[in-house]
């Protein structure tokens, strides 16, 4: 069983001497939440010391054994294809000798620009151009129809759901020996807003005993 306890966060050091923290963040490509979350660690690193490693999820993991409507089932689908894209993508950078997460961030970028933000469907056209942009060679793009990468996918899932439980969904990061749901957001915080955010969330995860704070969603997800 993996080690729940929460470690306290030193947010008394100087910035400047210190090395920066790495926060890693599991996301399933497709989620829309997921994608606003990592926008605004993106952000984090911006104005906080703070470097973010990438690490993929899976809904339809995460969905097994549920029914689900046409539409959603269609979502799924095109998760475990994305899913897949990236773990090759990943893997290809490993074995080039670059760094796997840089690479896994940098599609994930691409493709939730276009799908996100720019509601592209997740096509061989959009498959396409966000390998072109990440520098990524397109023979990738058979992955997605490739079982291959399923274990692979499955054991980054699996990581991340070993640190937070079964009872949560997509995003999670873990951050100084606390790992978390969330956080579920809109619109993305900038600057310094999303640096406050970030100090709040890092005291309240490393606060023992500490567990959830919620509220119903009152508005769907914005992506500017």
């Amino acid at each position: 069983m993996p080690d729940r306890r929460r470690r306290p966060v030193d947010l008394d050091v100087d910035p400047d001497t210190t090395q920066p923290t790495v926060a890693d963040l599991w996301f399933d490509p497709v989620c829309p939440w997921a994608w606003i979350t990592s926008r605004w660690l993106v952000e984090v690193q911006r104005v906080r010391p703070v470097t973010a490693r990438w690490h993929v999820m899976s809904l339809p993991i995460l969905n097994a054994g549920r029914e689900h409507t046409p539409r959603y089932q269609k979502l799924m689908n095109s998760s475990q294809q994305a899913l897949r894209l990236l773990t090759a993508a990943a893997q290809h950078a490993e074995t080039a000798g670059q760094d796997p997460s840089a690479t896994l961030g940098q599609l994930y970028t691409e493709l939730g620009t276009r799908f996100h933000r720019d509601n592209k469907p997740l096509d061989t056209a959009t498959y396409t151009q966000a390998l072109q942009a990440a520098g990524l060679p397109l023979d990738l793009l058979g992955a997605r129809d490739s079982s291959d990468y399923d274990d692979a996918a499955r054991r980054s899932h699996e990581a991340g759901i070993g640190l937070v439980g079964d009872k949560v969904g997509t995003p999670i990061i873990s951050v100084a020996g606390a790992a978390f749901f969330g956080p579920v957001l809109t619109p993305i915080p900038g600057g310094e807003a999303a640096g406050r955010l970030w100090d709040a969330i890092c005291l309240l995860s490393a606060t023992d005993g500490f567990f959830e704070l919620k509220r119903t969603r009152t508005r769907k997800p914005a992506f500017d």
